[in-house]
């Protein structure tokens, strides 16, 4: 699959079905449009191409949000294209792409995207002033040879699913709601650095996992998920938060991985959060401390032994 950032970077020898949203996700609603994109596309011998943006247009008209994406760019690609999509163009999204006049933007997808439908959600809009929204696409596609079709965000069961539904899900946390929005668990994936090793100091080396910005941390608390690296799935039992009783100074997301001995320093992992065990506490002491982290790890354990079972 290809996956650029700029129109130009595009070099197609047929034409392709288009969407076009920011996809932030990839839940089950936008999974229903892509797969039925791509099964149609492909059976007219065409290309399935996405179009998302980047940053998300809400922090360019809101300003920042901080942790507010449910997936990192490279994320998003890679999830359109296990949907099958066979190209995805992430735009950039800012001041000056807002100014662009929707007929511009049309003159310049149909140049490089070649498209011979263009699937949008409902309340779609783009270009100066929002001008662009369905009815004016459906007129541009009928002088500039293409097809316009409106889709509602629904998945498979015609439930409307929505990204700002996630967002609060994880807030709260309530993992079963996230699963079922998303299809699967959610997860972070960051690279493995140095903490103040005091999980190690404690019998419980942890892996402190460095989120990129802008990703969206659940809600602090303690978490049982699994860590993928290098292909390997392991157990683990998961803090997000400030470790109240040491008093840090910035939220963490530390892994304490079981049955795992190895030097994952400066590696890529992955952690999902498959179930929210407690909220985050301040103890009065280690040995207090130490003896929930021992309960913690024992509920996470029969929690993921349980999911494995047939």
């Amino acid at each position: 699959m290809q996956h650029v950032q700029n129109l130009e970077e595009l070099k197609l020898d047929r034409p392709s079905m288009v969407t076009i949203g920011v996809f932030d996700g990839v839940h089950r609603g936008h999974q229903h449009l892509v797969r039925s994109l791509v099964a149609e596309a492909h059976s007219h011998g065409h290309y399935a191409g996405v179009m998302t943006f980047d940053p998300h247009p809400d922090e360019v008209l809101q300003g920042p949000k901080g942790r507010y994406y449910l997936t990192t760019i490279e994320e998003r690609a890679e999830l359109l294209s296990e949907l099958g999509a066979d190209y995805v163009v992430t735009h950039p999204f800012n001041r000056e792409v807002m100014q662009i006049r929707a007929s511009d933007f049309v003159d310049r997808l149909v140049a490089y995207m070649r498209p011979s439908h263009l699937w949008v959600g409902e309340d779609f809009a783009l270009g100066y002033e929002r001008e662009g929204d369905v009815d004016f696409l459906a007129a541009q596609g009928s002088q500039k040879g293409f097809d316009v079709r409106a889709i509602p965000l629904v998945d498979s069961a015609e439930s409307i699913v929505s990204s700002t539904d996630i967002r609060q899900a994880l807030k709260q946390p309530d993992l079963p709601s996230v699963a079922k929005l998303l299809g699967r668990a959610y997860s972070v994936r960051g690279e493995v650095v140095l903490g103040k090793k005091r999980g190690r100091q404690l019998g419980y080396p942890t892996a402190n996992i460095e989120v990129p910005p802008g990703k969206l941390i659940p809600a602090n608390g303690v978490y049982a998920g699994w860590v993928t690296f290098n292909g390997q799935q392991y157990m683990a039992a998961t803090n997000v938060g400030y470790s109240p009783t040491f008093g840090n100074e910035a939220v963490t997301v530390e892994a304490f991985l079981l049955d795992f001995d190895q030097d994952i320093y400066g590696e890529t992992v992955e952690f999902s959060f498959e179930r929210y065990l407690r909220p985050e506490m301040k103890f009065n002491g280690i040995d207090e401390l130490t003896a929930q982290m021992a309960q913690d790890v024992a509920a996470g354990r029969r929690f993921l032994a349980a999911q494995q079972s047939p």
